[in-house]
């Protein structure tokens, strides 16, 4: 004979699922930082588990891409390179300026080579937390160019001896 739940269904299935996500990623919003809140879920109703009963991590399947704004291209200079660096680092093709470095799969490993990438190439240093504060590519070029503003003002003063720039955000 089979069990109830192998011949029935649950009609509410899909309404639950839908409304989840939604709720589960509302309710993280309001107790963790925005990075650290789940970009995409994935419902299961029983995890995969190997022989020895553990969770089969190599069977999981893979959760839904998150449906985040639609795309934005780059409005300027520095957003078309900060979307560079980042296509470039997260193995993306397409940034906008609208993208969160942590929703398209940033982590703080990455953050700290993104800090680096960006001092390189815009002769910047900022701290990691700008990221944090500033995850979008438009947010963040904002903040470089504020900077450079910044940087440009104080090297074109007369009285300004210092070879290195230090400017704290």
């Amino acid at each position: 004979f089979r069990s109830l739940a192998e011949c029935s269904n649950n009609p509410l299935q899909s309404r639950i699922e839908r409304n989840l996500a939604p709720a589960l990623r509302e309710h993280l919003q309001k107790s963790l930082p925005d990075y650290m809140v789940p970009s995409s879920y994935a419902m299961l109703t029983q995890f995969p588990l190997t022989p020895n009963g553990k969770i089969d991590r190599k069977a999981l399947p893979a959760p839904d891409q998150p449906t985040g704004p639609a795309y934005t291209p780059p409005r300027n200079a520095t957003e078309v390179k900060l979307a560079g660096i980042w296509e470039e680092l997260l193995a993306i093709d397409q940034v906008g300026v609208l993208d969160d470095f942590f929703g398209l799969g940033g982590h703080s490993l990455l953050a700290t080579q993104l800090v680096s990438r960006i001092r390189n190439g815009f002769q910047l240093n900022i701290p990691l937390n700008t990221l944090f504060d500033h995850p979008t590519v438009a947010k963040l070029a904002v903040v470089l160019d504020t900077l450079n503003w910044a940087r440009d003002g104080v090297q074109a003063a007369p009285e300004s001896g210092a070879d290195i720039v230090e400017l704290e955000i």
